[in-house]
């Protein structure tokens, strides 16, 4: 089943979903501190929805050491990192030689309506992925261009036939697109005018692995 084209989500279409990126504990896991409220921090950990955490608890084998001020400091099996709140999600955890970064397989679960939702970054700033096998590009918002330093007035223009009509929208590269463990260099993308909910993940990254779809999971095995 393929993914919602672009232009659904530029009718104002919002989905809510989760992720699972279905790695091992005993292999690095990414962290991202998305909030925190008295002593509890906000955590989401391998992709999967925002999780409460104290100091103390251990969830999906990170274990919360220590909450001070914007940041948090976390475990996994004795290795420990510092997450910044709204910085880009941090590996916690041993690797092992072979399994690389950049080889590391990335497994998506389905939402109830077929989406595959992912916690990922560009340019090392945090962003919502929706995978859009539809989308020739990774397409994001004006709004969310600006925010990651992105000029899109100075790129190239073309026209896009979304569900309202035609717009003009920038095409640029992306330095860096990170999805889970594996990121990719060079990314073509769109940047439209209007705002948008979700980061559409389009086939300028997605064609640089190997898919494979399993009832409500996806897996993305890097190429080489």
């Amino acid at each position: 089943m393929a993914c919602a084209p672009a232009e659904r989500w530029l009718a104002g279409i919002c989905l809510a979903a989760s992720l699972c990126t279905g790695q091992a504990q005993t292999h690095a896991v990414d962290v991202q501190l998305a909030g925190i409220s008295g002593n509890k921090a906000l955590l989401v950990i391998g992709g999967q929805p925002p999780r409460f955490m104290s100091v103390g608890d251990i969830h999906a084998g990170v274990k919360l050491l220590q909450i001070a001020g914007a940041s948090a400091k976390v475990s996994i099996q004795g290795t420990s990192s510092t997450l910044v709140l709204g910085e880009s999600p941090v590996s916690v955890g041993p690797r092992t030689a072979s399994t690389p970064m950049d080889n590391q397989r990335v497994v998506l679960t389905a939402d109830s309506r077929g989406h595959f939702m992912a916690a990922g970054s560009i340019n090392g700033k945090s962003v919502q992925f929706m995978v859009d096998t539809g989308a020739t590009a990774v397409v994001l918002g004006e709004a969310d261009a600006q925010r990651m330093g992105l000029k899109p007035t100075q790129q190239q223009r073309m026209s896009m036939q979304t569900a309202n009509g035609t717009v003009v929208g920038r095409q640029l590269t992306l330095q860096r697109v990170r999805l889970g463990d594996a990121e990719v260099t060079d990314v073509t993308a769109v940047i439209l005018p209007q705002p948008m909910p979700y980061v559409l993940l389009g086939n300028s990254f997605l064609n640089r692995f190997q898919m494979q779809r399993d009832n409500d999971q996806m897996t993305l095995q890097r190429r080489y």
